[in-house]
């Protein structure tokens, strides 16, 4: 009972959409309502600027951070800690107080890997950030940290709950990024970027 207690506040916590209310109260402006009509970090520095994006992110970050690292200071069982950083990603892919339309998942799932497994983590980071530097676009960062990331749990922590946990976020990720991955094949990403800006 305790682990669905904290699954379930894992989720009502990455409900909290913080893209929307740091851009309503930084700026006045409705991130649904402009770019790509996203939540997420990205969207919202088009939207309400830098300094917005960068809160955005730490708190969509700390949204799957704070639940896993809290439930295993607690001493919840490895399985429970997947379960709980599960309801966090899901909250912010499908909040409730948004009638379940959220972002995208990609700093609340980091959030949630850098408090399970920080070294693979920073691996996908830095494949992320390599990602975007040669694209130019973000959501080839991102595509390409969570194409590694069940690789990167098979290698460094090869444990069938663990590679599954990542695989099945790393495929909601990819689904969550359909139209980017549409726009990439068509090449018309750069155009959507331009349009969204």
């Amino acid at each position: 009972m305790r682990e669905i207690g904290w699954i379930i506040g894992a989720y009502l916590l990455g409900s909290i959409p913080v893209g929307l209310l740091i851009s309503k109260s930084t700026q006045g402006l409705d991130p649904r309502q402009a770019g790509s009509k996203n939540i997420g970090a990205t969207n919202v520095m088009r939207v309400a600027g830098k300094k917005a994006a960068a809160l955005t992110l730490i708190g969509d970050l700390l949204k799957g951070l704070l639940p896993v690292a809290v439930a295993r200071f607690l001493g919840m069982s490895d399985e429970g800690l997947l379960w709980v950083g599960f309801g966090a990603i899901l909250g912010h892919i499908f909040p409730v107080y948004l009638h379940f339309r959220g972002g995208k998942g990609v700093a609340t799932s980091f959030g949630v890997f850098l408090a399970l497994a920080p070294l693979i983590a920073l691996l996908a980071l830095l494949i992320w950030i390599a990602g975007m530097s040669l694209s130019k676009y973000s959501s080839v960062g991102a595509l390409s940290a969570f194409a590694a990331l069940p690789f990167l749990a098979v290698l460094l922590k090869p444990e069938m709950k663990f590679i599954l946990f990542s695989t099945i976020i790393s495929i909601l990720v990819y689904i969550r990024h359909k139209e980017n991955i549409q726009r990439l094949i068509a090449g018309r990403e750069e155009q959507a970027h331009r349009n969204e800006g």
